[in-house]
């Protein structure tokens, strides 16, 4: 996800949802403590930062590569989403399953027909062979306009008719999409929703209650369905976008909120990013290259 001018939000603050600062009162190096103590214990799941330096999308990545990094990954979570089935993503949730890893596998939608083709095939595939635990038909095709809603709907209603009836099927997308496009939601077994404070220009100070809000949209929008958080977290470095400022110290306080809360009201989220990617700053500016909670060597950043 990235900014765009069109769906630039501005948050108005709520009183009715208490603003949590405690971390306002803490030392740094009591942060520093926190953040590796809620890490160790280890969180719901990570998105899978698939490139290393030097690569990006049309690279074809390998298995050994994937492995590598899933192993870095292990010791903190139990659960990966990856973004594609094509290029060497396939092999992500199979190395996966190998760590005994949950997966939420998505197939990349564009406007490229014959690339769809191939995507969505993968991803029965993959379901169908008993890698997949949650099928993602797509991610933020409304946001790009890439596809209409009807021809995404087509394709979710394919993979759903095709695969095994206890793998349950969604569509990724900005909070607001399911807000805005109910007969999408319809469609979707589970609501698969990105929430960026960041990207809608909300200061640190005012995050996690904005992202708050945002879940609780989209789960009013999924009519009872499960909600999952397939998106989140804040850049350590870069320009600032309105008042959210990419820092250290908010990219550590933010894990650290988001973590707690989502554990705190039993919410299944997938922490964005796992590692640093330099490819990113063609699409979002520089602070594309510092989502990770590692770097893009895979060492620690915090």
């Amino acid at each position: 996800m990235s900014y765009r001018k069109e769906q630039f939000l501005s948050y108005k603050r709520s009183d009715l949802i208490p603003k949590l600062n405690y971390l306002d009162e803490m030392a740094n190096d009591e942060i520093d403590s926190l953040f590796r103590e809620v890490l160790d214990n280890g969180i719901y799941g990570f998105c899978y930062s698939m490139y290393e330096d030097g690569q990006g999308p049309g690279t074809i990545v390998t298995e050994e590569q994937i492995r590598k990094r899933i192993k870095i990954l292990k010791p903190y979570t139990n659960a990966i989403r990856s973004f594609s089935t094509t290029e060497g993503n396939e092999f992500v949730p199979k190395v996966a399953k190998e760590f005994k890893m949950k997966t939420l596998v998505g197939a990349w939608l564009s406007d490229d027909e014959e690339k769809n083709r191939e995507e969505i095939d993968n991803l029965v595939k993959l379901a169908n062979d008993g890698m997949v635990d949650i099928a993602a038909v797509g991610n933020e095709v409304l946001y790009r306009g890439d596809l209409t809603p009807e021809t995404l709907i087509d394709y979710i209603k394919e993979v759903r008719s095709k695969i095994p009836k206890d793998i349950p099927v969604g569509y990724v997308d900005a909070y607001y999409e399911f807000v805005q496009r109910p007969e999408v939601s319809d469609v979707c077994d589970v609501i698969l929703c990105n929430c960026y404070p960041f990207w809608e220009g909300t200061s640190f100070e005012h995050s996690l209650q904005h992202m708050r809000q945002m879940y609780y949209q989209a789960k009013e929008a999924g009519n009872g369905k499960k909600v999952i958080i397939t998106e989140t977290g804040w850049p350590s470095k870069g320009t600032a976008l309105g008042g959210a400022t990419p820092s250290v110290e908010n990219a550590k306080k933010y894990f650290i909120n988001t973590c707690l809360w989502t554990q705190d009201e039993d919410i299944e989220v997938f922490y964005f990013s796992s590692f640093d990617e330099s490819w990113k700053v063609d699409s979002e500016g520089d602070v594309g290259a510092y989502w990770g909670i590692w770097d893009k060597k895979g060492k620690l950043k915090y």
